[in-house]
């Protein structure tokens, strides 16, 4: 019987022994939770200008209408009346706060309610326990929110500490995003610009004539001067414009003569439309006398040296200067 009795009293040491040290071991384990679980607010709460694009595309489970949830996790995103969670297997919810929702902190025994926050206190980084029903739309429509103190204090602080550093962030996105529209329209106005410049080199002719002479003149009929008055009305009211002017003549004659008898028509033209219609010298392209080598009728005929004793004038409009030149609209 003494022996007995000591073994059971060794016994019941041990025991003692055993679960005094599984009870101090107890507050280590809650200790590394409470860190991992505060931790958790830190890390969604953190984040560069990439994880805020990555929130702004969360795709999120759809809750299925009328289904009543519970569920623990952290909120990654907060709008103005929905946030979204995250739970323990990252799966991402939609919750809908609404006036009847109730938020509190846990409980604190019997005698002691939670304290009850606003709407406006769920932070992002916040762990929350959500208690509600799915709508037609996939969302959780939140009747219950239930959050520890610690954590609420962990979510203010990394909202104070973090906050200011996300909104920084998409403040300079913001101005980036300008600044990248502002060189894009940039590079626009200097490629509208570059082919103005390049197309000064290119004319189109909007208006023509040829007027013709009697053999070895270069005097002006009426009829002559007739179409020039008509082709320098429509000149004067163009804008970039130059006037093309060449002289020619029949296949009679010598070629020295022929060369210097259509210079002599090409420049009684310019004088004409110089004197009597005011247009600047330098509008006019320096006129040229081409004698018989650019025939446009055949020679060996009476109608055909008629038309090739003639000078042609063309009005060009240069392509540069009648370009709309396109405008700015970057509003300030």
């Amino acid at each position: 019987m003494p022996r007995a009795s000591s073994k059971s009293v060794l016994m019941e040491l041990k025991n003692m022994r055993v679960n005094q040290i599984d009870k101090s071991r107890l507050p280590v384990w809650a200790a590394m939770l409470a860190l991992l679980l505060l931790g958790t607010p830190l890390v969604f709460g953190q984040g560069s200008n990439q994880q805020t694009t990555r929130d702004r595309t969360i795709n999120t489970r759809a809750v299925p209408s009328g289904a009543k949830m519970k569920f623990k996790g952290v909120v990654i995103r907060r709008d103005a009346d929905t946030f979204t969670v995250r739970d323990r297997s990252r799966a991402d919810y939609q919750v809908l706060l609404t006036d009847d929702t109730s938020i509190k902190t846990y409980s604190r025994g019997w005698f002691r309610g939670g304290k009850k926050y606003a709407v406006t206190d769920i932070l992002k980084g916040l762990i929350v326990e959500v208690e509600g029903r799915g709508d037609e739309q996939g969302q959780l429509v939140a009747d219950k929110i239930r959050f520890n103190d610690s954590d609420m204090r962990a979510a203010i602080t990394t909202e104070t500490r973090v906050g200011p550093v996300e909104e920084n962030q998409e403040r300079i996105s913001g101005q980036m995003d300008e600044l990248s529209a502002i060189a894009a329209e940039a590079r626009s106005e200097a490629t509208a610009a570059n082919e103005r410049i390049s197309a000064l080199d290119d004319y189109d002719v909007q208006d023509s004539t040829v007027v013709t002479f009697r053999v070895n003149s270069a005097v002006l009929s009426p009829e002559a001067k007739r179409q020039l008055d008509e082709l320098a009305a429509k000149a004067l009211n163009a804008k970039g414009y130059v006037i093309e002017i060449a002289g020619h003549t029949d296949s009679t004659g010598s070629v020295a003569k022929n060369f210097h008898l259509s210079q002599e028509r090409a420049e009684s033209v310019v004088q004409y439309l110089a004197v009597t219609h005011k247009i600047p010298l330098r509008r006019f392209i320096t006129p040229m006398g081409y004698g018989k080598t650019e025939a446009v009728a055949d020679n060996t005929t009476s109608a055909g040296r008629a038309q090739n004793r003639r000078v042609e004038v063309k009005v060009l409009l240069n392509r540069g200067m009648t370009r709309p030149v396109t405008t700015s609209r970057t509003t300030p």
